[in-house]
């Protein structure tokens, strides 16, 4: 694809996936995951979920962050300059309107019940992220990864953790986890490599 239609689709995407993320930036999520990943197929699902908790545990807006981070994965430096800007357009843009009618908003009754009716819509969304999220988790079937699920959401839920300290302790989990994984898969390799080479002694010795 031409690098000018690509610069375009991007811009283009991520303004109108900002434009329409009411409730919270994790909204955006699952809308990027839909156009980048089974949409444009830019980006793969393990990136996208990659992508999503680098965002999340950045400082700043998720919604920016998770958009700079596509647009870098995607197109490099100018492309994570683009989807910025067309991520902070759009809530800037309604932002400076609502912020000039600020009083007529506030007393308006269709207003409030539209509100309302966009929470219930919000809560949707974001059972959707929830589920698309750990779905690929739960399919691997590993425990590890399960037990930190639930670990993180008990600790958020009921004991009220600070999220800096639960993605700290979830960061270090993964690490060592993979350390681990990969001595195991080394380990495996050697022990075949060791067994192919004494296979081949004793071939060679009966010969």
């Amino acid at each position: 694809m031409d690098k000018r239609k690509k610069y375009w689709q991007l811009f283009l995407s991520t303004f109108k996936l900002s434009a329409c993320t009411f409730g919270g930036g994790f909204i955006i999520i699952p809308l990027m995951r839909k156009r980048f990943v089974e949409g444009l197929h830019w980006i793969e699902e393990e990136e996208m979920l990659d992508l999503t908790a680098i965002a999340q545990s950045s400082p700043g807006s998720i919604a920016i962050n998770a958009s700079i981070l596509v647009g870098y994965h995607v197109a490099g430096i100018p492309g994570a300059l683009i989807t910025v800007v067309g991520a902070a357009l759009p809530p800037l843009i309604i932002i400076s309107i609502i912020s000039a009618f600020y009083q007529a908003f506030r007393s308006n009754r269709y207003v409030s019940m539209a509100m309302a009716g966009m929470l219930a819509g919000v809560a949707a969304v974001i059972f959707d992220v929830v589920i698309n999220m750990a779905w690929p988790i739960l399919k691997k079937k590993r425990w590890l990864p399960i037990v930190v699920m639930l670990a993180s959401f008990v600790a958020t839920r009921f004991f009220s953790v600070n999220i800096i300290v639960i993605i700290l302790v979830c960061g270090v989990i993964g690490a060592l986890d993979t350390l681990y994984l990969q001595k195991k898969e080394d380990m495996i390799r050697h022990f075949l490599i060791c067994s192919l080479r004494k296979q081949i002694q004793h071939r060679a010795a009966d010969m």
